[in-house]
């Protein structure tokens, strides 16, 4: 017993036990799957699949101001990257409401442009390091800033979806009935406040994963949920699980093989799409599984 506990030991619990930088780590990506991967639910159900992406590129020149301004304060950067990200969302909804172009369109238009003007400032101002911790993070590389700020996100996104919920639902699927339905809250009341969350969570995980990064802990579970549930709380709960595992493996995998930690963990995540594309209810094996049965 104690031949086969050792190994294990030292593969899983020991990396943990023995470095704070690997604990704080641990703490800030089961936070940001606490909070991301139920967003990227509701993001994927209002078929907005590339919003977050969208606005991950785009508070990037936020986050490059702030680092202007204060280098690499933690503080300044987060600050900067909410209210850019905010921005663009409001600017490709104006420019949606006031032209032909519809949201998408615009928006794309927008992040391309903040993506370039965000990378430019950070080359301008700062080392090719600076440039790739921002783009990319480093989630050992969580100071207890860090994680008071992805842990202050992670409390306030949850209690914020738990009082927004019954409306974000009813917006989500059914907007004429919100519409219809006098609540006192107009139906875009709901909808910005999810946008400023969407905002909020792609800020808060930009240290560890990364702006490139972190909207992939967001989707990449929530889209493996909807293959294996139908109904919204399972999926909620299956996306959070998801992110949970691709955290902790990749946290993992990136200690022994001494791999960055951000994209390994988006990997992670991306194995666990390959597996439910595979093996879930609504994946390829079980539904080739039930026509071969129907034929026959």
């Amino acid at each position: 017993m104690d031949l086969l506990l050792g190994p294990v030991w030292e593969a899983l619990i020991s990396p943990f036990a023995e470095f704070a930088f690997m604990r704080r780590a641990l703490v800030a990506t089961l936070a940001l799957s606490l909070c991301a991967a139920p967003l990227g639910v509701f993001l994927t159900l209002r078929r907005m699949s590339l919003l977050g992406d969208a606005l991950s590129h785009a508070v990037l020149p936020g986050v490059a101001i702030g680092f202007m301004v204060s280098g690499l304060s933690l503080t300044a950067m987060a600050l900067g990257g909410v209210v850019a990200g905010l921005l663009v969302a409001g600017m490709a909804g104006a420019v949606s409401r006031f032209t032909t172009l519809k949201e998408d369109a615009s928006l794309a238009a927008i992040y391309l442009v903040a993506l370039a003007l965000g990378v430019t400032l950070i080359a301008g101002h700062g080392t090719q390091l600076d440039l790739l911790h921002i783009l990319f993070g480093s989630a050992l590389g969580v100071d207890g800033n860090g994680l008071l700020l992805v842990a202050g996100v992670a409390t306030f996104s949850v209690l914020a979806l738990a009082l927004m919920y019954r409306g974000l639902v009813l917006e989500t699927f059914d907007p004429v009935f919100l519409s219809a339905h006098r609540s006192g809250v107009p139906p875009w009341v709901w909808q910005q406040g999810f946008l400023m969350l969407v905002v909020l969570n792609l800020v808060a995980g930009f240290q560890t994963l990364g702006t490139l990064m972190a909207v992939g802990l967001m989707m990449l579970p929530a889209v493996s949920a909807r293959l294996w549930h139908d109904t919204l709380p399972a999926q909620l709960l299956n996306a959070s699980v998801q992110a949970a595992l691709a955290g902790v493996s990749g946290l993992l995998l990136s200690y022994h093989f001494d791999t960055p930690s951000g994209p390994t963990i988006i990997g992670c995540a991306g194995a666990l799409y390959a597996a439910s594309l595979l093996l879930a209810p609504g994946g390829w094996l079980p539904r080739r599984w039930m026509r071969s049965h129907r034929v026959a």
